[in-house]
């Protein structure tokens, strides 16, 4: 175990190096181009370059990425172009935001998706399965802004119980969370209940689980202690790629709620050009895919204990 966790962290570390030097060569490594977008389009060259010596600039581009790396590794991610703050000013309170919006998310999605996908796999092919499989796959199958405008229609225009937008300019507030989260639980809890479902339905037919049944053993016993476990290895890496989609692939709800939050800062840093902004967004993401990534590879080893890491 040791070992594999020292190469998976060996692993991660590659993966931030990687993206690291990926992200420097796209946004930091022609000068003149980051002048622009720090001084506007209409400084003049002389204006330009006066910036770049003063910034360093002008030295070789290796000991600018070392540099630069020992920025981010300090979590020194330069000022906003955006926002005129350091980056960090920025980024720390959208990512609480988005780690509020999805833990909730997940609390709800994940239970929900788990007990439907269990009980249609214990039941296959009766009438609780075919719904449960047809309520996954619809809510699957409509994104999130087609959901997002219908429930805002139903729940601020027609029943007038819930506002309309999320910004939490007022401080947190429950009832501006609850759209939000209603979007995002119905647009991901169908595709975990469905591998659920069919991860269940297989370790249902196994010899093992009729044996058992066979034998007299609890029903109960037979589902929580041997049928349970084996059926979640499949879904708990669906499970654990949720996280990275909560982080940054929930632009469009936060944008559609004026929800104050990760994706929608990543998106206005996009449109604004803001790149050390992009930067720290970016090295951000893919620290918690990583990081997630490892989690998913340990959860195995207790799900599935005959899994050996060499």
């Amino acid at each position: 175990m040791l070992i594999f966790l020292g190469r998976r962290l060996v692993a991660m570390l590659l993966t931030m190096l990687a993206v690291s030097i990926i992200l420097f060569l796209l946004l930091e490594v022609n000068g003149d181009s980051v002048a622009i977008k720090v001084l506007g389009p209409y400084t003049t060259e002389q204006q330009r370059a006066l910036w770049l010596a003063a910034n360093g600039y002008d030295r070789p581009v290796l000991v600018r990425y070392v540099e630069w790396l020992g920025r981010v590794a300090t979590l020194d991610f330069g000022e906003s172009i955006r926002f005129r703050v350091p980056v960090t000013e920025v980024l720390w309170p959208r990512l609480a935001n988005t780690a509020i919006l999805g833990g909730v998310t997940f609390a709800l999605m994940i239970p929900l998706a788990l007990a439907l996908g269990v009980l249609a796999g214990m039941r296959e092919g009766s009438k609780l399965d075919r719904t449960i499989s047809v309520g996954s796959i619809l809510t699957t199958s409509i994104p999130e802004f087609a959901s997002a405008v219908l429930l805002t229609f139903v729940f601020v225009f027609w029943l007038a119980w819930l506002p309309g937008t999320s910004p939490m300019n007022d401080g947190f507030s429950w009832r501006e969370l609850v759209l939000p989260v209603a979007v995002l639980v119905l647009y991901g809890f169908g595709y975990i209940a469905r591998m659920t479902r069919a991860s269940m339905a297989e370790v249902m037919q196994t010899p093992y689980i009729r044996t058992a049944i066979l034998k007299g053993l609890p029903y109960r016993q037979v589902i929580l202690r041997h049928a349970l476990r084996n059926a979640l290895i499949a879904p708990f890496t669906v499970i654990m790629l949720q996280i990275n989609w909560l982080l940054s692939g929930v632009i469009v709800v936060e944008f559609f709620f004026a929800y104050k939050g990760f994706g929608a800062l990543l998106l206005e840093a996009s449109l604004n050009q803001d790149i050390f902004l992009i930067q720290a967004c970016a090295m951000v993401a893919v620290f918690v895919a990583v990081t997630t990534q490892t989690l998913a590879d340990i959860g195995y080893t207790y799900l599935n204990p005959r899994i050996r890491f060499a």
